[in-house]
C-alpha cells in the first residue's frame, strides 16, 4: 500500500470495476465514473480503492493513468481479485446488475494519514456500495469523519441495503444524490412521507441535518433542493445509447459547477445537460472531448 497523500481538490472512495457487458467488459464503477468526468473536466481528482493483483487491475491502473487520475490512495489486494459486475441490457436500454462478491474492493485498508492530510475544501464522494463489506465500511467511518465537503451518491442495490448503515452515511453528508426510487426507498426505511417530493426531501433535510440534496430524474430532468430553496431542470429528448454511468456523470458535472462556485440553477441544468451527454456514448467512460459536450449543452439545453 502506497503511504504519500493526495489533497487536491476531490476525492472519489470505493468501487472500481469492470462491468461485463454482452458485447464486452467496459471499465466502471461510480466511483471511477465521477473521477473519469472530474478529470475530463479538468478537476484533478484521486481514487481511494483496492484492486486485484491481477490483469483486470493492471488494466485498470493503464487506463486511471491515462485518464490522469491520481492513484497514490489505490490499494493492490494478493487475494482477492478485482471488482466485475456483470451487467444486462432489459427493454428500454435499463441495466440491471449482478454484483460480484467479495472482492478486492471490500478490504480497503485504513491508514490515519488519508484523514489527516483531507483538507475542508476537499470534496469526498462515497457511495452505499463501498459499504457493503465491514472493512472498507470501517475505513469509509474514518473518512467521514474529517472536514471534507462529503457528497454522499446513494446506490441502493439489494440485498446491499442496510437501514443502519445508510442513516450513518446519510448523516455525515454535505450533499446527497437520489434517484426518485431510492428517495421512495429512504422514505419506507425511515419512516417518512410518501406524499409530494418536496415534503419528503424536507424530511430527510431535517432528519438528519443535509443542508443540499439532488434528485436525478433520468429523461425527465433533476432538482436540486439547497436549504430552503429549489431548483429544477428539464431533459430534453435525446438518442440515448445506453445509460450507464450517466448519473455519475451528472454527478461530476454538479461537483465541477459546485467547486467553480456557479449558480445553482445553471449548475443544475449544466448537470442535467452532462448526465443527457454521456447517454448518447456508450459506457460510463466514453472517450469525447470536452467541446463536445459544450456543444450539445448549447444545442440541446
Amino acid at each position: 500500500m502506497k503511504t504519500e497523500i493526495y489533497n487536491g481538490p476531490a476525492i472519489c472512495y470505493g468501487e472500481i470495476l469492470w462491468d461485463v457487458l454482452p458485447d464486452g467488459p467496459q471499465p466502471g464503477g461510480a466511483p471511477l465514473n465521477v473521477a473519469y468526468h472530474l478529470s475530463k473536466m479538468g478537476l484533478s481528482t484521486g481514487i481511494v480503492s483496492r484492486i486485484g493483483y491481477d490483469d483486470d487491475g493492471q488494466r485498470l491502473v493503464g487506463l486511471m493513468d491515462k485518464w490522469g487520475i491520481d492513484m497514490q490512495l489505490l490499494q493492490v489486494d494478493t487475494v482477492y481479485p478485482t471488482s466485475q459486475v456483470i451487467a444486462k441490457m432489459n427493454n428500454g436500454n435499463e441495466v440491471s446488475y449482478e454484483i460480484v462478491f467479495p472482492v478486492a474492493r471490500d478490504f480497503i485498508d485504513y491508514n490515519e494519514v488519508f484523514t489527516n492530510q483531507i483538507m475542508p475544501s476537499t470534496y469526498f464522494i462515497y457511495g452505499s456500495l463501498s459499504s457493503r463489506n465491514d472493512i472498507s465500511r470501517n475505513t469509509l467511518k474514518e473518512f467521514l469523519e474529517s472536514e471534507a465537503i462529503k457528497v454522499f451518491d446513494i446506490n441502493l442495490r439489494p440485498p446491499f441495503v442496510n437501514k443502519d448503515i445508510l442513516a450513518l452515511l446519510l448523516s455525515k453528508a454535505d450533499i446527497v444524490k437520489f434517484n426518485q426510487s431510492e428517495l421512495e426507498m429512504a422514505q419506507l426505511l425511515f419512516g417518512g412521507p410518501l406524499g409530494n417530493e418536496q415534503s419528503q426531501i424536507k424530511y430527510i433535510q431535517k432528519h438528519f441535518d443535509i443542508p443540499e440534496i439532488i434528485v436525478t430524474k433520468g429523461e425527465f430532468g433533476a432538482s436540486y433542493y439547497k436549504e430552503d430553496k429549489v431548483y429544477n431542470a428539464w431533459g430534453n429528448e435525446v438518442n440515448v445509447k445506453d445509460t450507464i454511468g450517466s448519473g455519475d456523470a451528472f454527478l461530476a458535472a454538479f461537483i465541477y459547477n459546485h467547486y467553480l462556485k456557479n449558480d445553482p440553477q445553471a449548475t443544475i441544468k449544466n448537470s442535467v445537460a452532462m448526465g443527457a451527454f454521456i447517454a448518447t456514448q456508450k459506457g460510463g467512460c466514453p472517450e469525447y472531448d470536452l467541446l463536445e459536450y459544450t456543444n450539445f449543452l448549447d444545442q440541446i439545453f
